[in-house]
């Protein structure tokens, strides 16, 4: 999340203060992403000093200091706005990892670990839903937060389901493999015995 580009986002809508620009943030984040109103004034600090906002009087300090977008602000949201995510690249994701390990570590039942993990994101995505039913009802921020939310949950859990049953089909095929050439290998230590018998 760009606290940046969102405080220029904030400001394109007129001049704010930064305990205002703060509010506002967390209130049209759906409340679930609270923002130290201290980071608020050292991202406007460094906003203004790139020349993306500027302030009321550079002599006032604190809660009554106003803030403006400048042209160049303006220029960087449109530009933030309409520039994909870099998604190119897998993120680094615990739970990833996590299951990646757990096929190497010796003695893990990794069905167990997956289990375990896939029961907390139901538990997550039935909190997630009882807020949506309760609480996001007559606030669309919060509505539009917990949708993604309950997609990414589910999208996590659905991975969880494929790689279990992945992770049984590959040991079934190597118990497989593992038998044929047990098979192989008898047929070979048979037929090595009946020459050395004739």
């Amino acid at each position: 999340m760009s606290v940046r580009h969102a405080l220029l986002a904030l400001l394109s809508e007129g001049p704010k203060y930064g305990l205002q620009l703060r509010d506002e943030f967390e209130a049209r984040t759906g409340e679930v992403w609270p923002l130290n109103v201290g980071q608020v004034y050292t991202t406007l600090q460094r906003l203004e000093r790139d020349g993306l906002v500027e302030s009321d009087d550079a002599e006032t300090e604190g809660p009554q200091k106003g803030f403006r977008i400048t042209a160049a602000g303006q220029e960087e949201l449109a530009g933030w706005l309409r520039t994909p995510p870099d998604l190119a690249s897998p993120p680094r994701d615990e739970l990833v990892m996590k299951v990646l390990v757990a096929v190497r570590v010796p003695g893990t039942d990794v069905h167990q670990v997956i289990q375990v993990h896939r029961r907390y994101l139901v538990e997550l995505m039935q909190q997630w839903t009882h807020i949506k039913e309760t609480e996001a009802e007559s606030d669309l921020s919060l509505a539009l937060v917990v949708d993604a939310e309950l997609f990414r949950l589910d999208s996590v859990t659905r991975w969880l389901d494929a790689a279990d049953g992945r992770i049984k089909r590959a040991a079934a095929d190597q118990d497989a493999s593992q038998a044929s050439q047990d098979a192989s290998q008898a047929s070979q230590d048979a037929s090595q015995a009946s020459q050395d018998a004739g």
